[in-house]
């Protein structure tokens, strides 16, 4: 049952977020008339930041619940086989499957909404952009973790910021994604989505970046109970 929640968890907060995506940017845009100038840049990060603090209460109030193939991924690969299998086979599915169905609702209500990213540099500069993105944002989730475990606000607003900063460090090459369920959901809307930069910038980088920065992780920082333990002697 717990596993069964988990899956259908990851399918609509996948669909909630492709179209909170669309719907801030449409507020700031099209309500509020604000284009590209600074108060509509500011405004639009401030309501990204709100958008990611509601994302992680609902990841808390659904026990595990995302968005993103990567944060479950990294977790995986932390646990045993089983729990591997599981995220590969059953949650990344479902993350994938409730993008593309929320990316194709909103093509079907908003014909005229955008595209998703786009790579606007060659597919190796694309690919080590996004793979040095999420190299940074997997250490950092690492690490709050390890060294914050307790404390949800301070967690969410760190990652939040840091998500925002690496956003637009990238967006104006690869979109600046860091989220391969996400950028499928578009892909597959333009039939792009077996074409050879999407699976190599935005599905093999951040995967193989997200296996180096754990096992960098790993080599690089002891476990807690290690450090507890050398204190208490």
């Amino acid at each position: 049952m717990a596993v069964t929640r988990l899956i259908i968890s990851d399918f609509i907060i996948s669909f909630m977020w492709v179209w909170s995506g669309v719907l801030y940017k449409m507020f700031v845009h099209q309500v509020l008339g604000l284009g590209h100038e600074v108060e509509g840049e500011v405004l639009k990060c401030a309501l990204s930041i709100a958008n990611m603090f509601f994302f992680a209460f609902l990841g808390k109030l659904t026990k595990g619940g995302t968005y993103n193939p990567l944060t479950v991924l990294s977790n995986a690969i932390s646990g045993d086989f089983s729990r591997f299998l599981f995220t590969v086979g059953a949650r990344i599915p479902a993350q994938v499957i409730g993008s593309i169905t929320g990316v194709r609702l909103i093509m079907d209500t908003f014909p005229e909404i955008g595209h998703g990213p786009r790579l606007n540099v060659d597919i190796h500069r694309g690919a080590l952009t996004e793979g040095l993105l999420t190299f940074m944002i997997v250490i950092i989730s690492l690490g709050l973790a390890r060294n914050i475990p307790g404390s949800f606000f301070m967690k969410t607003w760190i990652s939040s910021v840091s998500k925002l900063t690496l956003h637009i460090l990238g967006s104006d090459l690869t979109g600046g994604c860091m989220n391969p369920a996400s950028v499928m959901g578009w892909a597959y809307a333009q039939g792009n989505h077996i074409s050879k930069e999407h699976i190599l910038v935005y599905w093999l980088a951040p995967v193989e970046a997200t296996l180096l920065a754990v096992w960098t992780f790993r080599l690089l920082v002891r476990p807690v109970k290690d450090v507890k333990a050398e204190k208490s002697e």
